[in-house]
């Protein structure tokens, strides 16, 4: 993996950044065993929504940026009411694969008005997709809009420590732009993210009218020591925790 920081007015890549659609079947294919989204990601976005399948069964899940549904169809499997927006065609396309025709998908981008009525959802969920916007005022506002009262919000970003050890050089407190390049399955990509520090985030949260309920740096799954030794073989951490991710629950005033 390489890293380049940029500004905003300069292209981070000659190549698209965040091209979901060039590079859906790779991505998909990785995240299916890799550490960070199968046994890291994955398992505490489901923890933190309701690790009993009885939590969920009923209630109305959106998951903003579902990608191939790696997080819609274990909630479905568990009984709750799901629906997946991605910007990505492609990225749906795999989603539809995995989860049939009897669930609702659409093509929708975050920047822009969801396609859903007020107070349509028990619950949303952002895995991984606030990092790639520069703005969280609009995107957090309309999560809040299509959120009943009381609803949650669960939320996975780049922990912005994470940031700070990659780039020591940079301003930690300020809103950063830079990219980082990739290979999924063999095949390259570029993403590009905006770096904000913890209290920027926790200041968005409150000032869109959620209340911060969980902040969690939570453990891969169990397993995942002996499945990735070389990564978490030697962790001064009984529980082999490392900083990836930072992970909120938010609930809708």
């Amino acid at each position: 993996m390489s890293s380049t920081l940029n500004d905003s007015t300069e292209p981070a890549s000659q190549t698209v950044a965040n091209d979901y659609d060039s590079f859906a079947e790779a991505y998909a294919t990785d995240n299916e065993s890799n550490l960070i989204n199968a046994h890291y990601a994955l398992p505490a976005i489901l923890n933190l929504a309701g690790d009993v399948p009885g939590d969920v069964a009923g209630r109305r899940v959106l998951d903003v940026g579902c990608g191939s549904g790696p997080v819609l169809a274990p909630l479905h499997e568990r009984g709750a009411v799901v629906t997946g927006v991605d910007n990505s065609v492609g990225m749906l396309e795999l989603a539809k694969r995995r989860l049939g025709d009897g669930v609702d998908l659409r093509v929708a981008d975050l920047g822009r008005s969801l396609p859903f009525p007020d107070g349509a959802f028990d619950d949303v969920i952002a895995c991984l997709v606030l990092h790639y916007l520069r703005d969280w005022e609009a995107p957090l506002a309309e999560l809040r809009r299509v959120l009943v009262p009381g609803g949650r919000l669960i939320v996975a970003v780049n922990h912005p420590m994470a940031y700070r050890l990659a780039y020591p050089d940079a301003d930690y407190f300020g809103i950063q732009e830079y990219s980082e390049e990739y290979v999924f399955n063999g095949q390259n990509a570029v993403l590009t993210y905006w770096h904000r520090p913890l209290r920027a985030m926790t200041a968005a949260f409150t000032e869109a009218g959620f209340r911060i309920a969980v902040v969690s740096e939570p453990p891969p799954a169990p397993g995942a020591r002996e499945l990735f030794p070389d990564i978490l073989g030697n962790a001064k951490s009984p529980d082999a925790s490392f900083i990836c991710f930072l992970f909120f629950v938010l609930e809708a005033a």
